[in-house]
C-alpha cells in the first residue's frame, strides 16, 4: 500500500508519503534535515531498501516551504520534535499503522527531533536511526532515550563526527556508532549511501524483532 497523507497539526498541514509493504513487521518515520523534504533522494532510497526488507516507512515534511526559507525555523528543534511527536500520534491511531512498531530514522536536524522524540515517548519508540545527523542538538534529552540508538556518521565528516562521539557519549541507551569509510556529509561516494541502508535496515529489523 501508498498514499500520500495529511496530518493537520496546527497551522500547517503536514505531508507525507506511506507505505506499508504486504506483513510489514514495523515502521519508521523519517525526519528530514534542514533544507531538505520528503522528496529527498537519499531518503527515498534509504526508504525503498527498508520497504523491500519489508518495512513500513512514512517520508514526511515537518516544516512548510514558507518555514524552511527562514533558517531559525529550519534549526527551531523544539518546533521539528513537536511536529514529529504529532506524527507519532497519528500513526497510533490510523487503523494501517497502529499494530506497528515504530522508529525513527533522522538526517541532520531531522536527528535531533528523532532523539527528543525518544526522549518523551521512552517504551513507544522501538529504535532510532541517525544519519549524517546532529544528535549534539538534542544534548539535554540524549541521557533520557531508552530505544536502541544507531549513530552513522561519514568517515570524511570530521566535524559531525566529532558532534556525533560527544552525543554518543552522552546516551545511555544500548547504543551504537557507525563510521562509514570515506563517506562525507551527505553519503553521495559510491557506495556508501548503500552502506548507510544497510546498517539502518539491519538495527531496526534486529530491534522491531525483539518487541515482535
Amino acid at each position: 500500500m501508498e498514499k500520500l497523507i495529511s496530518i493537520k497539526q496546527g497551522p500547517i498541514a503536514i505531508e507525507g508519503m506511506l507505505k506499508i509493504p504486504s506483513q510489514a513487521t514495523g515502521l519508521v518515520l523519517f525526519a528530514h534535515g534542514s533544507g531538505s523534504s520528503r522528496f529527498s533522494p537519499r531518503n527515498n532510497f534509504v526508504a525503498n531498501i527498508l520497504n523491500e526488507n519489508g518495512l513500513a516507512t512514512l517520508l514526511i515534511d515537518l516544516l512548510s516551504h514558507q518555514e524552511d526559507e527562514v533558517y531559525q525555523t529550519r534549526f527551531d528543534i523544539d518546533l521539528l520534535a513537536e511536529r514529529l511527536n504529532s506524527v507519532v500520534e497519528w500513526l497510533q491511531k490510523h487503523a494501517d499503522t497502529k499494530d506497528l512498531a515504530i522508529g525513527l530514522f533522522g538526517a541532520s536536524t531531522g536527528a535531533a527531533a528523532t532523539l527528543q522524540v525518544a526522549a518523551a515517548r521512552g517504551a513507544d519508540i522501538k529504535a532510532v536511526v541517525s544519519r549524517g545527523g546532529r544528535p549534539d542538538l538534542a544534548m539535554p534529552y540524549l541521557d533520557q532515550v531508552v530505544a536502541p540508538t544507531l549513530l552513522i556518521v561519514g568517515g570524511n565528516d570530521f566535524e559531525v563526527i566529532k558532534l556525533n562521539k560527544a552525543a554518543y557519549d552522552r546516551l545511555v541507551c544500548t547504543k551504537k556508532i557507525e563510521i562509514v569509510p570515506h563517506a562525507t556529509h551527505l553519503f553521495e561516494e559510491p557506495g556508501c549511501l548503500d552502506a548507510a541502508a544497510a546498517l539502518a535496515n539491519n538495527w531496526f529489523k534486529t530491534y522491531f524483532t525483539l518487541v515482535a
